[in-house]
């Protein structure tokens, strides 16, 4: 059922009925890797996002704030994007949506409906879920990527900064389940790309792996408007859709899994630098 089996903790029940797939399935926290980052290079690294950032966005004042805040939540949502490639979904979605075949310039055409079907999925939950954000966003008493809420955001940042690099703890509230594996039993690929780019492009409907998508919808709040809702959702996904464009290279799913599972350290440790780092900025735009 999973691509990923470092990802789960299954029970012994392998024979289960179908519809007790889930139940027997749990999706775990990962706070814990094999080649362990020492505390005080973790401590290293939190500290080198928040000076660093609070330095250079200090001598940012004098230009524009709020275009430049925009610009830091921007790369963050896209950055955030990409690094959910590190949840169960985003290996087993790699792993099910590729060519046919062996590699060719043929199969590679033939599943170029595939990608274009998997990006309107996330085009179709950018519009759902940004629209959402952005009609609540409506009735939020603040407008425009400024002020205390900017900071209340940032301070929030770096706190999920902390807590992708094991310093601290904060809750994480997810939906435990993945994409709706039995759609490819009873679709073509390309439909079962457009359900998955629709299920993971609304963000909340299965589990992702990095707090960046709490600190985007945030932003996205205090945006005050619909266009930014859109925009930094749309960034976020596009960040989650643009990995699937390694399987139109000649890489073996073999590496590409194995290449994810060798650097989710490392990616974990980046959620926490760029957390961090923004947070920091955040907070010096906003109290600025």
């Amino acid at each position: 059922m999973y691509e990923t089996a470092t990802e789960m903790v299954r029970t012994e029940h392998a024979d289960l009925p179908r519809q007790h797939d889930i139940a027997a399935t749990q999706i775990q926290d990962r706070r814990h890797f094999p080649n362990r980052v020492s505390h005080g290079a973790r401590i290293l690294v939190a500290a080198l996002g928040v000076v660093a950032s609070a330095y250079a966005t200090n001598r940012l004042l004098t230009t524009s704030p709020d275009t430049n805040a925009l610009s830091i939540a921007t790369f963050l949502a896209f950055a955030g994007g990409l690094l959910s490639t590190w949840s169960p979904c985003g290996y087993s979605s790699l792993s099910l949506l590729r060519p046919h075949g062996h590699y060719s310039i043929q199969s590679v055409a033939h599943w170029i409906p595939t990608l274009g079907t998997h990006a309107l999925g996330y085009a179709l939950a950018t519009i759902i879920f940004g629209s959402g954000l952005g009609l609540i966003a409506a009735f939020v008493p603040v407008a425009g990527t400024a002020g205390w809420p900017l900071a209340v955001v940032g301070l929030i940042a770096v706190g999920y900064g902390l807590h992708c690099l094991n310093l601290i703890r904060m809750p994480y509230p997810q939906r435990r389940i993945q994409v709706s594996h039995g759609a490819r039993n009873h679709y073509p690929m390309w439909m079962i790309s457009l359900i998955y780019g629709l299920q993971l492009g609304l963000n909340f409907v299965t589990y992702v792996r990095t707090p960046i998508l709490y600190i985007v919808v945030g932003l996205a709040l205090i945006s005050g408007s619909l266009g930014g809702a859109l925009w930094l959702i749309g960034a976020l996904n596009l960040g989650r859709w643009m990995p699937l464009l390694v399987n139109a290279l000649p890489i073996r799913d073999q590496s590409v899994q194995a290449w994810l599972a060798s650097n989710e350290q490392n990616a974990r440790l980046a959620d926490g630098l760029l957390l961090t780092a923004a947070g920091a900025a955040f907070i010096v735009f906003g109290l600025g």
